[in-house]
């Protein structure tokens, strides 16, 4: 039985530390991108803000693309205020700037009770946006100024259906903060990778752009819309479908969206058991597949360390995965951290390992089952 628990070990093992070495080199031959000199935008753009209780955040957030070093004449803010409790719509509404429309989702519910209420957030706003190109993000992000116009020189240089562009946290002092950094600039660092490679697509709706006319050809969120998540990864399988080869990925350092991290660990699992929620709808085998080795890779470490109770000597199995898997992490991420400035917190990626492989095993199971809390909502 030992022996077959070991090559079992040995063969995950080379599976998955040669994913993680693909990931690396498809992160690397992503090409930065860099605006033409001269450069001049044309494109009319709207960007849709879903926003539920944000009051603290949006503020910043539209401040930040006010400041945007793009045309004012061709910029359209739509903020959609989803059911908000506090002030959210008082604070947009204190910006005396025709650029900014506020919607009230209320107004424009069904007589029926809905689950996707971001969506319907998003296509309310894209229904009565005037954008060419729609931009969504979220209402807790902060844009650098020369955001907008990266993704506008993409679009009009490379006529993408969509365009996925970086997501970032911003990082402070503590544990849950840094452990989050560090995780979600792995699955940023992958989604770059994966673009490159054909291993599939992943997307982040901080950070995501489509054209009105690709967004109407696949009916919007049409055939999704019974799903709480999956705004942004679920709309974009439509379009791979429709057309195919027409998504970009923009790398790109003053393309990066910055965001929040949850402020707890209660939190973080909540929404990590929210986005493993749609891997059950994914249209995508090279995806799936991708994604069932990474959860059975974690999933052999909890039953290593079961099984050290029955065969002590697999102790060192134990350490050999820890070793392994955590140096093949760290040879990966050295790349994507430098792109994001965040090379100093890979000094503790290696403490956090164990936490990383428990947080994985249990959201990928609660995301099965589908039930979380979110945005002071119980979703199934």
């Amino acid at each position: 039985m030992l022996p077959v628990i070991i090559l079992i070990f040995l063969m995950f093992s080379a599976c998955y530390i040669t994913l993680i070495l693909l990931y690396r080199w498809g992160w690397r031959k992503q090409p930065l991108y860099v605006i033409p000199p001269q450069y001049v935008p044309q494109t009319f753009v709207s960007i849709v803000i879903p926003a539920r209780n944000e009051a603290n955040n949006i503020g910043p957030c539209i401040t930040s693309l006010l400041r945007q070093n793009y045309p004012r004449e061709l910029l359209e803010i739509i903020v959609v205020d989803d059911h908000s409790t506090d002030g959210t719509t008082s604070v947009v509404e204190g910006f005396s700037d025709g650029n900014i429309t506020i919607i009230r989702l209320v107004d424009h519910m069904p007589d029926d009770k809905i689950v996707a209420y971001k969506k319907k957030a998003l296509s309310t706003a894209i229904t009565m946006a005037r954008g060419e190109l729609i931009i969504t993000t979220d209402a807790d992000c902060i844009a650098g100024e020369d955001w907008l116009k990266n993704i506008v020189a993409t679009y009009e240089m490379e006529h993408p259906v969509m365009i996925v562009a970086p997501v970032d946290y911003i990082t402070v002092p503590t544990n849950v903060s840094v452990f989050q950094s560090l995780d979600f600039m792995s699955m940023q660092g992958i989604t770059g990778a994966t673009h490159r490679l054909g291993l599939g697509n992943m997307c982040n709706g901080a950070n995501l752009a489509f054209t009105r006319e690709a967004y109407q050809a696949v009916r919007g969120y049409e055939g999704i819309d019974n799903l709480a998540s999956g705004d942004d990864y679920l709309l974009m399988m439509k379009m791979q479908k429709t057309f195919p080869g027409r998504i970009s990925y923009l790398k790109s350092q003053a393309a990066i969206m910055k965001t929040q991290p949850q402020p707890d660990w209660g939190s973080f699992l909540q929404q990590r058991i929210r986005w493993a929620s749609k891997s059950g709808k994914y249209d995508d085998k090279k995806l799936t597949f991708v994604l069932g080795l990474v959860y059975l890779y974690n999933l052999i470490f909890l039953l290593l360390v079961i099984g050290m109770a029955f065969y002590p000597v697999l102790k060192w199995t134990v350490l050999c995965y820890l070793l392994l898997k955590t140096a093949a992490e760290l040879y990966y991420l050295y790349s994507v951290a430098g792109f994001f400035n965040k090379r100093r917190e890979l000094l503790l990626f290696p403490f956090f390992q164990p936490i990383h492989i428990m947080y994985i095993i249990v959201a990928g199971f609660l995301g099965l089952i589908g039930v979380y809390r979110w945005k002071g909502r119980v979703v199934k």
